[in-house]
C-alpha cells in the first residue's frame, strides 16, 4: 500500500483543530505556533499549513503577515451575518422533514443530555458546545449530507462568538432550556411549533450576543 494521500491527512488535521475550535480550548485570537502544533499532533509542516489552509477557507482560523496563524476574531457583522444564515438554513431544514427518523432523532437527544450534564458539572465550554452539537442535529433531521456539512461549517465560525461573552452560565443555562422545548416540539411531531420557537431562540440569542459587542 502506497503512502496516504496528503490531502486526506491534512484534513484530519483540521479536523482535530477544529473540534477543540468547537470545545472551547481554541480561543479567538489565540496564536498556533506552527512548531509547537506539529510536535502536539506529530505532523509533518506541509500537512499542517495544509490543515491550516482548510480551515482559513472555513474562516475559523486567519494568516496574518509575518506574525502567524491566529484563532479568528468575529466582528458585530459577522455575528449578525452568521445569525442571518442560521435562520435559513436551520428553519429551513425543519421546514423540510419529511419524517422523524429514529436515529436523527437520537442525535437530537444526545445532544440535550450532553448540554444538561455540562451544565451540572458547571463546565459552559461544554455546554456551548453541546449546544452546537444540537443545532446540527436539528438540520440533521432534514437527511441531507449537504446540508450537514454547511451548517457544520457555519456553526464552527459561530462558535467563535462565544468568546465575547463574560457571564456564560447566565447565557447558556437560559438556552439550554430552550433547547428542550424546541425538541419536545419536534419529538411530538409538531414541527412548525418547533420552527416558530427556533426562529424566536434565534432572535432572542443574536440580540443578547450583540449587546456584549455594544458594551466593550
Amino acid at each position: 500500500m502506497g503512502p496516504e494521500p496528503r490531502d486526506s491527512a491534512a484534513s484530519r488535521v483540521a479536523d482535530r483543530l477544529r473540534e477543540r475550535v468547537l470545545a472551547g480550548d481554541l480561543q479567538p485570537g489565540q496564536r498556533l505556533a506552527e512548531e509547537l502544533v506539529r510536535a502536539e499532533l506529530g505532523v509533518a509542516r506541509s500537512t499542517l499549513r495544509e490543515a491550516f489552509q482548510l480551515l482559513i477557507r472555513e474562516r475559523l482560523l486567519v494568516h496574518q503577515l509575518s506574525r502567524g496563524v491566529f484563532v479568528r476574531e468575529l466582528t458585530r457583522q459577522d455575528v449578525s451575518d452568521l445569525y442571518e444564515v442560521r435562520r435559513v438554513v436551520e428553519c429551513g431544514a425543519l421546514a423540510e422533514v419529511e419524517s422523524l427518523r429514529p436515529e436523527a432523532l437520537r442525535h437530537l437527544s444526545r445532544a440535550l443530555a450532553d448540554g444538561h450534564e455540562a451544565a451540572d458539572r458547571e463546565d459552559w465550554q461544554a455546554v456551548a458546545a453541546a449546544s452546537i452539537h444540537f443545532h446540527q442535529a436539528l438540520v440533521g433531521l432534514a437527511g441531507s449530507a449537504r446540508l450537514d456539512a454547511l451548517v457544520a461549517q457555519v456553526l464552527g465560525e459561530f462558535r467563535l462568538a462565544y468568546a465575547r461573552m463574560d457571564d456564560t452560565e447566565a447565557f447558556h443555562e437560559a438556552f439550554l432550556a430552550r433547547n428542550v422545548e424546541i425538541a419536545d416540539r419536534v419529538r411530538s411531531g409538531d414541527l412548525d411549533g418547533a420552527q416558530r420557537l427556533l426562529q424566536d431562540y434565534l432572535r432572542d440569542s443574536e440580540n443578547a450576543l450583540l449587546a456584549r459587542y455594544e458594551a466593550d
